[in-house]
């Protein structure tokens, strides 16, 4: 949960370093949040035919600025610019290439993009 809060107060930070642990921990608990959301718009009926619900797409609205800061702190963190981000638009191939990038360890010591959050 604390890597859940520390990404959200950096709401709208696309500069510096995020760990894969802040990454992954934020990604899983988003996951978890959007599938009981989704259970719940089921529920109160609030989905409409192709599962998309109220309730769910005010989540992602209010999520979406930290979820593309913190992939571009993780790009950051393996030394890449977070114009690689795009790079996810190409079907299949781009989402693959992202997951192979957020799952890379970080670049030891400091790069262009700051100090490795590992040491501090």
């Amino acid at each position: 949960m604390n890597w859940y809060v520390s990404v959200l107060k950096k709401y709208a930070v696309f500069t510096g370093r995020a760990q894969r642990a802040e990454f992954w921990w934020f990604a899983l608990f988003n996951f978890i949040v959007a599938v009981v959301l989704n259970v719940i718009d089921t529920v109160l009926g609030t989905a409409n035919e192709m599962g998309y619900g109220i309730l769910g797409g005010l989540y992602f609205l209010a999520v979406l600025l930290p979820s593309i800061g913190v992939a571009i702190r993780r790009l950051h963190d393996t030394g890449r610019t977070g114009w690689w981000l795009l790079i996810g638009f190409i079907p299949i191939i781009g989402f693959i290439v992202l997951i192979v990038f957020y799952c890379i360890d970080s670049e030891p010591g400091t790069n262009q993009y700051g100090p490795n959050p590992k040491g501090l």
